[in-house]
């Protein structure tokens, strides 16, 4: 299946979070952590424009694949110069439901008046590039925004922000990258492209942080209000990120697991885990 269309579907069929009224209902798949391994993973990035040229997103993203987002294209194949209907659902799935005023109306607006559609894909990474990778691609999300795009979506994951606050999350990582800070850059980059909480089999988890490098964390149910239990996806993916996974999974009483709901040519599988909190 077409790299930029697996991508959509996946967006499309993903969870929402604070009332998950849809489950993931997929059996997990028995996966070895060496089949795991040959796995890279890379950003689709979504753009919709305002109207049907879509001259000057796609002139601003080869510029800024020439200026510095190095690995990055332009998906020929399936970018339109006419709406997609399945935007709307896509995008209301794929909203931040964690951080307040993610998006407002005009962000909701803006998806259902959109006139074109552009995808930009992100090169393969390596482990060790994941978080520099991710910075480039919020990078590139912001200087996309300042060429016209009027909503942006990360398709790797099935997560979208509002314009305001992608540009906010753009200005965190610049400033992350300035104070030479990789675990900021980590978290501002898991922040940005990265989903949580989806209810699953029992579990509130996370998809997306093999962006950053990073395990899914999954969270038992019962271990709190969905508010709290993303608290503790997040303080458990900083704790890996500051003192390594052997050492967090044993202060948390975690468990590592590579049974994945996602095939392993899926964007959302995560080729480095996923940690299981012990309830």
């Amino acid at each position: 299946m077409h790299i930029v269309r697996r991508a959509l579907l996946g967006s499309l069929w993903a969870l929402i979070g604070w009332k998950p009224s849809f489950a993931i209902d997929t059996s997990p798949e028995t996966i070895t952590q060496e089949e795991a391994s040959s796995v890279t993973p890379r950003h689709v990035l979504c753009f919709l424009g305002r109207d049907r040229d879509l001259s000057q997103l796609s002139e601003a993203a080869a510029k800024a694949i020439r200026d510095f987002a190095t690995g990055f294209s332009v998906d020929e194949d399936y970018s339109q110069t006419e709406p997609d209907d399945r935007m709307n659902r896509s995008f209301d799935v794929c909203w931040d439901r964690v951080e307040p005023d993610a998006w407002n109306e005009a962000d909701e607006k803006a998806v259902a008046d959109h006139q074109s559609v552009l995808y930009v894909l992100g090169p393969s990474m390596a482990r060790a590039d994941t978080v520099e990778v991710s910075m480039t691609a919020l990078r590139l999300v912001e200087r996309l925004i300042e060429a016209g795009a009027v909503a942006v979506k990360g398709e790797s994951a099935g997560i979208a922000h509002g314009l305001d606050r992608w540009r906010k999350l753009a200005g965190q990582g610049v400033e992350a990258k300035n104070a030479g800070d990789p675990l900021a850059q980590q978290r501002v980059g898991r922040l940005a492209f990265a989903k949580r909480p989806l209810s699953a089999r029992g579990y509130l988890e996370s998809v997306g942080f093999h962006l950053v490098g990073l395990p899914e964390v999954y969270v038992p149910e019962t271990a709190g209000s969905q508010r709290q239990v993303v608290a503790i996806i997040d303080a458990v993916a900083d704790e890996i990120g500051k003192q390594g996974l052997d050492r967090t999974l044993k202060a948390r009483g975690a468990s590592l697991s590579f049974d994945s709901a996602y095939d392993v040519d899926e964007f959302k599988f995560n080729p480095y885990g996923i940690v299981k909190v012990a309830g």
